[in-house]
């Protein structure tokens, strides 16, 4: 991503994260679920950064640039699709039969 526009690839990522979260709301609530993928994402970005770093003393001298880093980018990510989801709130929010 050299050019910071996601390939086919990151999408295709993306939608299996997603499908795995959507089915896993057929046995747990979708609070729990986002709790679970939250901590799987945060968990998952720890471990870039202990690969990437080679001991707990360089992850340390990390830790900090690692936070503004992730924090930075969970805030742009998240601030994009809410406003993706209020743009297109009826088309990907349907209502519920009653």
């Amino acid at each position: 991503m050299s050019n910071n526009i996601p390939g086919p690839e990151f999408w295709q990522r993306v939608d299996a994260v997603v499908n795995v979260a959507n089915d896993q709301c057929d046995a747990a609530t979708a609070n729990e679920v986002a709790a679970s993928t939250l901590f799987a994402a945060a968990r998952f970005n720890a471990f870039l950064l202990a690969k990437g770093t080679g001991n707990a003393d360089n992850m340390k001298g990390e830790r900090e640039e690692a936070l503004e880093y992730f924090m930075a980018q969970f805030r742009g990510m998240m601030s994009a699709n809410l406003d993706d989801f209020i743009a297109n709130f009826d088309t990907y929010i349907q209502p519920d039969p009653q």
